[in-house]
């Protein structure tokens, strides 16, 4: 009952999340490459890095060399990386698999989302509708959940509903038309319920949102080309406004590297670490960056062997957990590649993602990961403070 979130012990100064999702399926082993590891340039002969192509990290491991920024936060002990991370029984379907990290049901299908759950536990009255803000099209599943409103934002510059109309009268008008039309017409149907509720999310969160491009002062540039650091301008711009927001969520790509990956994996990494750089930066010199930690993740990772142009879906793949508050490093285990340790010819998960929901929702957030799992998993311990 939604009543048990009444006493979850929410403190308003606990951190707000930013969410990046690495849409398609992000190459585990060309983004954490064992380069030391001869089984990794047998399997992958076209698609393998090395040399000036990686940055070395450890005995056994290297980031991908358009990663610089995230070399940066892990030897400042900003970034935990989480290797292997996955669930059991695997899909590879984008949409199923992006289900089950949507809302961390792996084997029932569910329209409840992790973070819309845990919107409601944050603001159980819904008194705040941009308690969680997603900037891109949209709504993705994980912030959907009955009786949460959420904004769904493409540019805060010109966020608002009929904002290019001539005449206040007018506008007023379709408003209220829009208003309408989000009325309920059945109590008990969820589908209704979410219309309803992302509906007058989008109308009550309008006029609090544009407020934000106004007050933003920073002499951080964002390139206008790169989508995803125009994004998280957009978070840094709300989070610099106070105006309540504790999740922020945001997508990049598409990491779906069938063909041409080199390239193509190198362009998204190199926006993603831009866009990052400037994030952080900004975030800093508000002094937001101990308040905020950042989560990045991606539905799965690709099959050990290449296919001549790229990768294929597979399984266990990697995320990180990024912030001040952090405590970075490497977490789960190096890719074991040799045939005896595959999964049907993918890196098998050494770490349940809902172990990483359930650190975020417990050691950061102050929400009772238990409630919002429906069960009982382990913290990984990523906290500076708890430890």
């Amino acid at each position: 009952m939604v009543e048990k979130t009444m006493n979850i012990g929410i403190d308003s100064g606990e951190k707000n999340l930013v969410v990046v999702q690495l849409s398609g399926g992000n190459d585990y082993l060309n983004t954490i490459v064992p380069y030391q590891d001869g089984l990794y340039y047998d399997f992958r002969p076209n698609m393998a890095l090395k040399g000036d192509d990686v940055i070395v990290l450890d005995d056994n491991i290297a980031l991908n060399s358009h990663m610089g920024i995230f070399e940066k936060l892990y030897k400042k002990g900003h970034m935990a990386v989480l290797m292997g991370i996955g669930y059991p029984e695997p899909n590879r379907s984008h949409f199923r698999s992006m289900d089950i990290w949507h809302t961390a049901e792996p084997f029932a299908s569910s329209s409840e989302g992790w973070l819309g759950k845990t919107s409601k536990a944050i603001d159980p009255e819904g008194k705040n509708p941009i308690t969680a803000v997603n900037f891109g099209r949209g709504l993705p599943r994980a912030l959907a959940y009955p009786g949460v409103s959420v904004a769904s934002v493409g540019a805060l510059e010109s966020y608002g509903l009929y904002t290019g109309l001539s005449g206040s009268n007018d506008r007023e008008i379709l408003l209220d038309t829009v208003s309408r039309i989000y009325q309920p017409y059945s109590e008990d149907s969820f589908v209704s319920l979410r219309l309803l509720e992302t509906g007058r999310g989008m109308l009550d969160g309008a006029d609090l949102l544009k407020q934000a491009p106004d007050q933003y002062k920073s002499n951080i540039e964002y390139p206008e080309d790169n989508p995803i650091a125009q994004s998280l301008k957009g978070v840094a711009q709300v989070m610099s406004t106070d105006l309540g927001t504790r999740i922020f969520y945001t997508q990049h790509g598409s990491f779906d590297t069938h063909t041409k990956e080199l390239l193509n994996h190198s362009l998204l990494w190199d926006q993603l670490s831009i866009a990052m750089e400037n994030f952080v930066d900004d975030i800093q010199s508000m002094g937001r960056f101990n308040d905020t930690i950042i989560w990045i993740f991606s539905e799965f990772g690709r099959r050990i062997e290449d296919n001549g142009d790229g990768t294929d879906h597979g399984s266990g793949g990697v995320a990180f957990l990024i912030g001040d508050s952090v405590k970075g490093g490497l977490y789960g285990e190096y890719p074991k590649l040799s045939k005896s340790d595959q999964l049907d010819g993918d890196v098998k998960y050494v770490i349940d993602y809902r172990d990483a929901y359930a650190t975020i929702l417990d050691d950061f957030l102050g929400v009772d990961s238990e409630w919002v799992l429906n069960n009982k998993f382990k913290s990984l311990n990523l906290n500076k403070s708890t430890i």
